[in-house]
């Protein structure tokens, strides 16, 4: 009986630490763009600016900074579900930053029976493990592909990252204690829903792929 309080003590301070880490990643998301929308205006004068003069060329360079400057704030992804929407393009930001090219394509027409907080929890260290992987490899190199979408009656999300040499990862990592209980704590929520999960790992990649009932 103490065991399974001072486990569901522990897997209660996880949970409220991890959604406090995304939130933060997914409002700094969107304080980014809210940023962006709010200069809209000054950018439009600065380029009137420059075509009253005939500043052809600065206002293609201006151009180029604000699609630079889009691109890592804009949303690139609406699956449908509002908490993978936040989460995916959060993580998918910090990505970009990291110099990390992603291919991603999600389609969740459907309400789910998942929790948006176990949704979360998922999705997350699956893209946090991924990102960590992909930072071993020099930037050319580095690629996430992640793909969502229901089959029959179950969420499918595939994910594959590149890595450096073929490794296996499990519960047991060199990251410290609180990644090893992050991957067991979603491997633990797939599980709970009667999901299925999968991870295979080759000489320069590693995949997952997860089941969760609709």
């Amino acid at each position: 009986m103490l065991f399974d309080k001072l486990i569901a003590k522990r897997v209660a301070s996880f949970e409220k630490e991890i959604m406090q880490k995304y939130y933060a990643e997914v409002e700094n998301m969107y304080s980014k763009m809210r940023g962006w929308r709010h200069d809209y205006r000054h950018h439009i004068q600065a380029m009137k600016v420059h075509a009253a003069n005939r500043e052809y060329e600065e206002i293609d360079r201006y151009l180029d900074m604000l699609d630079d400057d889009l691109t890592n704030v804009e949303t690139v992804l609406k699956t449908g579900n509002r908490m993978a929407d936040a989460i995916l393009n959060s993580k998918l930001s910090l990505a970009a930053q990291k110099d990390i090219q992603v291919k991603a394509d999600a389609k969740i027409p459907v309400s789910l029976t998942v929790s948006e907080l176990d949704l979360c929890i998922v999705i997350g260290n699956l893209l946090d493990n991924a990102i960590e992987a992909c930072m071993e490899l020099p930037p050319d190199r580095r690629l996430i592909r992640i793909y969502m979408e229901m089959k029959g009656n179950y969420l499918y999300l595939a994910l594959t990252n590149t890595a450096c040499g073929k490794k296996k990862q499990s519960f047991h990592t060199t990251k410290g204690e609180g990644h090893g209980f992050g991957i067991a704590r979603a491997d633990a929520i797939v599980k709970k829903y009667g999901g299925y999960i999968t991870r295979a790992s080759e000489d320069e990649a590693f995949s997952t792929e997860v089941l969760l009932p609709q």
